[in-house]
């Protein structure tokens, strides 16, 4: 594992690094595989390295960390803010129709250990704020990690497939079948991104102003090799994580997954995943759990409607105060 060092970052007041990352599924010409490090400049935030307590934001699938209202969110409460875009995803994508590709969640812990331990070297307490698969693969890194964290932090975790009960668990074996074939095989399946993009991107109804290549509308490759590796980790969290630290899970009040166009019930619901499978399972985390409904919550809580925003935000401030405060050793 290599770091270049730090340079200036696409956001201004930001700057990047990538780590070059040895193991994991490799592609024919890939090149070298890297996941970045995003964080405030040093000008932009003089008390960055002074801080006890470090936030690491990581994403979902097909995202990236545009996000600064969550870095400054962080930093009003005494936190320093960082983001990583893992290996295929967002700043680290070189080849789109692999976007985020693995055939096992675990080859992520490469660059979440890496990043850990740059920030345990300078700060007293790492918390993890993850969305969306990252939250998926966020929690399987901190039942691994026991006592890595202060806190695990998860906005529309994705803990179990949305479909009947038993859905997720009866693709796998085909899906097996599949990826023994070839992992990279494609799979037709929904893709929710160009409804995202028409409730939240600044070009159609939103407010957010976020790169359609790194996060790109749809439709976006699901290939057979990632969805089993998905399904395998819903499998482990159905059986029990027992993550250590305290975990926040927040996730909306109703799901709109066949949404097939803008509407204010789309924007003001989860279009992505099914939140009360989200609810049923956030129990079998860990011993710690806090569970908050944001009513009208979106599926990226933090680019809900302001009203949902500022509840999301406030609910999680409550547990931030509660469980994570400062001085908290590892």
């Amino acid at each position: 594992m290599t770091s270049p060092g730090w340079r200036p970052d696409r956001l201004p007041g930001f700057e990047c690094s990538e780590l070059t990352l040895a193991g994991g599924v490799r592609l024919e010409d890939e090149g070298e595989v890297v996941a970045t490090l995003v964080r405030r400049s040093l000008e932009a935030d003089p008390d960055r390295d002074r801080r006890s307590r470090v936030v690491l934001s990581l994403p979902g699938w097909n995202d990236y960390f545009f996000h600064t209202h969550v870095a400054e969110f962080f930093e009003s409460r005494g936190f320093t803010f960082y983001a990583l875009d893992p290996r295929r995803s967002g700043r680290s994508l070189r080849d789109p129709q692999f976007r985020d590709y693995v055939t096992d969640l675990a080859d992520f812990f490469e660059e979440l250990d890496a990043a850990h331990a740059l920030l345990a070297a300078v700060h007293d307490s790492v918390t993890l704020l993850a969305h969306s698969t990252g939250g998926l693969v966020g929690s399987l890194w901190a039942a691994a990690r026991p006592g890595a964290l202060a806190g695990l932090a998860l906005n529309s975790p994705w803990l179990a497939m949305w479909g009947m009960p038993g859905y997720g668990p009866a693709l796998i074996p085909p899906l097996s079948v599949l990826a023994r074939r070839d992992p990279r095989t494609p799979l037709k399946l929904p893709d929710p991104k160009g409804r995202f993009r028409d409730c939240v991107h600044l070009s159609a109804h939103g407010e957010w102003d976020y790169d359609l290549e790194l996060k790109a509308p749809g439709p976006v490759p699901v290939r057979a090799g990632w969805l089993r590796a998905v399904l395998l980790g819903h499998r482990a969290v159905a059986a029990g994580l027992g993550i250590e630290a305290p975990v926040f899970v927040g996730c909306g009040t109703r799901s709109f997954l066949t949404a097939r166009e803008y509407s204010e019930r789309a924007r003001t619901s989860d279009i992505v995943l099914d939140v009360d499978a989200i609810a049923a399972k956030a129990p079998r985390l860990g011993r710690c759990v806090t569970l908050v409904r944001i009513e009208d919550g979106f599926h990226d809580l933090a680019l809900s409607v302001p009203s949902a925003r500022r509840q999301y935000f406030y609910e999680l401030g409550r547990w931030l105060n509660t469980y994570v405060p400062d001085a908290v050793p590892l």
